[in-house]
């Protein structure tokens, strides 16, 4: 196996800590991830996933429109400072790249907000080694896009609705 790849973006967002990460934890994935960016497709649906997305051991499988798959499993929650998963059993396009994805929201005060890290360690299969660095490009870009719909989520009146428990 390849030396894993390390790929992050992050966004401040005028809002508070605790606000933040009760809010980004069960968000809906296709809330925040239903836009393509170059190869890299919106997420199409979640499955298997029993009741609110925040407990260490949940898992659930991802779709995305390119018709890819992906097992999802929640193996840390730190409130309200991270939360961590792994991404396994991919299908799709992706699977001739990667063997597994370790993903990590962070959220730290940043001014009168926080600023909200995701980051992602890829750990690529060999012949995924040499694209590492296009992948890597097209996933920042995704973030990007990930990070503004997030904000966009989080700063909408009714969003304390939508949040289980908050």
């Amino acid at each position: 196996m390849s030396t894993p790849v390390i790929v992050e973006q992050s966004r401040a967002i005028p809002i508070t800590l605790q606000r933040a990460f009760d809010l980004t934890l069960p968000i809906p994935l296709t809330a925040i991830f239903s836009r393509r960016y170059g190869l890299l497709p919106p997420v199409k649906r979640v499955r298997g996933q029993d009741g609110i997305w925040g407990q260490v051991g949940q898992s659930r499988t991802v779709v995305t429109t390119d018709g890819g798959t992906m097992r999802e499993l929640l193996t840390e929650v730190d409130a309200p400072h991270s939360f961590s998963y792994r991404l396994s059993n991919i299908t799709g396009p992706l699977r001739l790249l990667v063997d597994s994805i370790d993903g990590c929201w962070e959220f730290t005060p940043k001014g009168t907000g926080t600023l909200i890290t995701w980051r992602w360690v890829l750990h690529p299969k060999g012949v995924g080694a040499p694209v590492m660095p296009l992948v890597t490009s097209m996933w920042r870009g995704y973030a990007r896009q990930a990070l503004e719909l997030l904000s966009e989520q989080l700063l909408t009146p009714d969003s304390a609705e939508r949040a289980p428990g908050v």
